[in-house]
C-alpha cells in the first residue's frame, strides 16, 4: 500500500548518470534498426520527483511531468494523462469532439447491451458504471512504479456487478533518452453470463472497445507502422487490420515521437485487430479485441489481457518494433 502523503508532498530520488548503450549493440552484432529496447538503464537525469495527491500519481523530471495516472471520480474511467517523452506530451484528455476520451484508458463499449463508453447527456455518465477503489501504489527510486486496482462493472438502478477486474500496471524507469514502458495486465471475471460487444465496424466508426489512446492535437505528420512495415489507411484515414504490434508516430514541435502498443502472444484473438485513426482532427488507436465479433463469458469465467506500451523519441522502423516484440514474451 502506498504510504499516504499530503497533496503537495514531493519525494526526490537520485540515480546514476547513464552509460553508453551503443557499445552494447555493437558488441552483440546488432543492426541499429533491430536493436533491443533497453528500459530501466542508467539515465542522464540526476533526479526524479514523485508527487501523490488523493486521486493522482505523477512522475516528474526536470520540472516536467513524465506521466500522471488519475483515478478521481470526476472521470468515468481511471486514465493516464499526460504521457510525455522528451518534454513532448503524446496524449490528450477529454477533447471537445469526444469528451469521454481520456489520454490512455480502458473501457468496454457494451456489456449485455449496456453502454460503458459514451456519456449519457442527462447524467453526464455512461449508462453502465465502472467503479473502483483507490489503487495500491509502489514507487521506486529509479522512477519505476507498480499500480494495482480492483474495478467493478455495474448495471441497473440498484447496481448489480456483472464483471470484475484485477488490474496491474507496471511503469518502467525512464531510459537515457526518456523512453519508458507501461505494462498493462487486466484479469476480468464474469459474475453472471455476459456478452462483451461493440458497435459493428462501419467505414468511419465502430469496431472499438478496450485499450485506447487519444493522441495530442499537436501531433502532426501522423503515421502508423506494424512489424511488416507501414500500415495502409483508407480515404477516411482509418486503418483496420490484425497485427501483433503497432507504433503510432509523428512530430510534435519538430521532434519525432511515437507510442508503440504490443499485443501479448497469450491474449485471446492474438494477433489483435486494430482500429486506428490518423485524420487531421483525430489521432487515435485501439487494440480492439471485439472488432470482428462479440465475446461471450459464462458466469465464473476469466479473461486476461496483457499489453505493453512504449513511449519513445524518433520514428521507429518496423525492425525496431519487431525487436521490441521479440524482447517481450
Amino acid at each position: 500500500m502506498f504510504t499516504p502523503i499530503t497533496p503537495s508532498s514531493i519525494t526526490r530520488y537520485s540515480h546514476n548518470v547513464g552509460t553508453a548503450l551503443v557499445l552494447l549493440f555493437l558488441s552483440a552484432g546488432l543492426s541499429i534498426t533491430e536493436q533491443p529496447i533497453l528500459f530501466g538503464q542508467d539515465v542522464s537525469q540526476d533526479a526524479f520527483q514523485w508527487q501523490r495527491t488523493e486521486t493522482t500519481l505523477s512522475l516528474n523530471a526536470d520540472d516536467e511531468t513524465v506521466w500522471k495516472f488519475c483515478w478521481g471520480s470526476d472521470a468515468s474511467k481511471p486514465y493516464f494523462h499526460p504521457i510525455a517523452v522528451g518534454g513532448r506530451t503524446l496524449t490528450w484528455n477529454q477533447p471537445a469532439d469526444h469528451i469521454w476520451h481520456h489520454g490512455l484508458w480502458f473501457s468496454w463499449k457494451y456489456i449485455n447491451g449496456v453502454n460503458y463508453w459514451e456519456l449519457d447527456r442527462e447524467s453526464g455518465l455512461p449508462a453502465g458504471r465502472t467503479v473502483w477503489e483507490s489503487p495500491d501504489v509502489e514507487t521506486h527510486n529509479d522512477g519505476s512504479a507498480t499500480i494495482r486496482m480492483q474495478l467493478r462493472y455495474q448495471q441497473g438502478d440498484a447496481p448489480v456487478t456483472v464483471l470484475t477486474e484485477d488490474r496491474k500496471i507496471q511503469v518502467s524507469a525512464p531510459s537515457a533518452d526518456g523512453s519508458f514502458t507501461i505494462d498493462w495486465q487486466s484479469t476480468f471475471r464474469a459474475t453472471i453470463d455476459v456478452t462483451l460487444d461493440r458497435t459493428p465496424p462501419q467505414k468511419n466508426y465502430g469496431g472499438y472497445a478496450g485499450l485506447s489512446v487519444r493522441f495530442a492535437k499537436d501531433l502532426t505528420k501522423r503515421n502508423a507502422i506494424g512489424v511488416a512495415g507501414p500500415l495502409k489507411f483508407d480515404d477516411g484515414n482509418r486503418h483496420r487490420g490484425h497485427g501483433k504490434a503497432v507504433d503510432y508516430q509523428g512530430t510534435i514541435d519538430g521532434t519525432a515521437v511515437g507510442l508503440a502498443i504490443l499485443d501479448h502472444p497469450d491474449n485471446p484473438r492474438h494477433p489483435t485487430p486494430w482500429y486506428i485513426v490518423r485524420s487531421g482532427q483525430m489521432g487515435y488507436i485501439n487494440a480492439s479485441l471485439l472488432h470482428d465479433s462479440p465475446l461471450k463469458m459464462k458466469k465464473g469465467e476469466h479473461l486476461t489481457l496483457r499489453y505493453r506500451l512504449i513511449a519513445h523519441l524518433e520514428n521507429w522502423t518496423n525492425g525496431q518494433l519487431r525487436a521490441a516484440c521479440d524482447q517481450w514474451r
